[in-house]
């Protein structure tokens, strides 16, 4: 809840829509997040693995934007199959979607070193 405008985020298992940990918001809103990001998540990779034509660049992250915040959604690198993902959700007013998306780079490296 560092990243400035930061209204709500959570840790999600993509495969049930469970988030396994939340910080900020209404805890319903963590629940209906959740489900939302894994949603998108599966219907963003339903096909396979989301392909470029540059080698080795997968996808890192989803940013959906509504009129008051945007939702940002980031794979963790795990060896779980990308079914974790951090969610975001920030103040479209106060947050600055470039700092927002570095502090959940940032984030995700050190969920996964510590």
């Amino acid at each position: 809840m560092a990243i400035p405008g930061a209204i709500g985020a959570s840790v999600v298992d993509c495969t049930t829509g469970v988030a396994l940990g939340t910080a900020g918001a209404a805890p319903e809103d963590h629940e209906a997040a959740a489900a939302g990001a894994a949603e998108v998540v599966t219907a963003v990779t339903a096909r396979g693995p989301f392909t470029s034509a540059l080698p080795e660049d997968g996808l890192e992250d989803l940013i959906i934007t509504t009129a008051g915040g945007y939702h940002l959604i980031r794979r963790l690198p795990t060896d779980f199959d990308g079914r974790l993902v951090l969610y975001l959700w920030l103040d479209r007013e106060r947050g600055n979607l470039a700092v927002a998306r570095r502090g959940l780079q940032d984030l995700g490296v050190d969920l996964l070193t510590h």
